[in-house]
């Protein structure tokens, strides 16, 4: 009988080991193919024209980079997902709110995120130790309504 129940404990542990390990590359694949890019685009004014021979810039009719308004955000990984909601007024951040909070971690290490995209005027932050995807995904969920509420060039 016990060496029945060792085959049984030995099949049972495999099956829920190659569940969770199929579980775990689908995750962080996901999270790759979906997670934002960490780069901070650079902001042009200008567009160049198509004409190569012309070569003259359009200009932004309102020379703004950003849309005033709310804009909303999101990021995630495989350790949970957050969303922002940033505030534009005449192309400054006036204010950044966490607005969804699904991390593995908890909010009180992110809280310090907001003042510094303020301070910064930027998406980029520094990294919070012992939260890294938390800071990446906050990161993301800023670029990503930055992104929404950039003017559209020419």
């Amino acid at each position: 009988m016990k060496k029945k129940d060792k085959k049984w404990v030995l099949l049972c542990s495999t099956a829920v080991a190659a569940v969770y390990a199929a579980g775990y590359f689908t995750t962080d694949t996901q999270a790759a193919q979906g997670q934002p890019l960490h780069i901070e685009k650079t902001m042009q004014k200008y567009t160049m024209n198509s004409d190569i021979t012309r070569n003259t810039p359009k200009v932004n009719p309102s020379n703004k980079i950003y849309k005033d308004g709310i804009f909303t955000g999101s990021g995630w990984n495989r350790r949970g997902s957050i969303g922002v909601q940033v505030t534009l007024k005449n192309d400054k951040i006036t204010d950044v709110e966490i607005r969804d909070f699904a991390m593995h971690y908890s909010e009180s290490d992110v809280v310090g995120l907001p003042d510094e995209v303020l301070k910064n005027q930027s998406a980029q932050v520094t990294n919070v130790s012992g939260a890294t995807y938390s800071t990446q995904a906050f990161e993301d969920a800023v670029q990503q309504a930055l992104d929404q509420a950039r003017n559209q060039q020419g």
